[in-house]
């Protein structure tokens, strides 16, 4: 399992492609070197609405690159030109070797320098559309599960893209699928 890229963004204002004018931070982008990681997120990230986002339980957003061809094709059937790039989805974590079905609520995942527990789903919202350029992206989310999962800081330090990392279970009674699918369920 591995780092592919540490994203980060500030708060920006931008038109989505349905003319709606939005605050946000979804669009992260790749950070050279290492990257400090702090109990409410890593060094250089903002969250536009905390109400949502952010804080001790979301620290850091986590996403499997697994998805991305998934995201590029669907994006390409609605017409969306343009490659995604790590950061795409939102993540500050662009992980490999590392999907939602393996991951439970507690788990810890090990860097060499810090430590991060895994707390729980990250749910779309309509952001996530205009950010990816179609009004179905959080629904094609909520149907495929690939969700990916925030993170609470355990052990502050410093993270970079190529570190390798281990997954220390934690009490594996809740897993990340099952508890997306059932608010997913509820909310649809």
């Amino acid at each position: 399992m591995q780092v592919l890229s540490v994203n980060t963004a500030r708060v920006e204002h931008f038109v989505a492609t349905s003319g709606q004018a939005l605050d946000s931070a979804i669009r992260k982008r790749p950070r050279e070197g290492r990257v400090a990681v702090g109990l409410l997120s890593l060094d250089g990230d903002e969250q536009a609405d905390p109400s949502v986002h952010g804080g001790l339980a979301k620290a850091v957003y986590a996403y499997p690159q697994e998805h991305y061809a998934f995201w590029q094709t669907v994006r390409g059937q609605a017409k969306v030109e343009g490659a995604l790039q790590p950061g795409a989805c939102g993540e500050n974590l662009t992980l490999s070797g590392l999907l939602e079905a393996k991951v439970w609520i507690g788990d810890v995942l090990r860097f060499p320098d810090c430590e991060l527990v895994v707390s729980e789903p990250r749910y779309p919202c309509f952001k996530f559309n205009a950010h990816m350029g179609f009004n179905q992206a959080a629904k094609l989310m909520a149907q495929s599960g690939y969700c990916g999962f925030y993170l609470a800081v355990r052990r502050e330090g410093s993270i970079a893209a190529s570190e390798a990392f281990e997954l220390i279970p934690g009490p594996r009674e809740v897993g990340i699928v099952e508890l997306f699918k059932a608010k997913m369920k509820k909310a649809g």
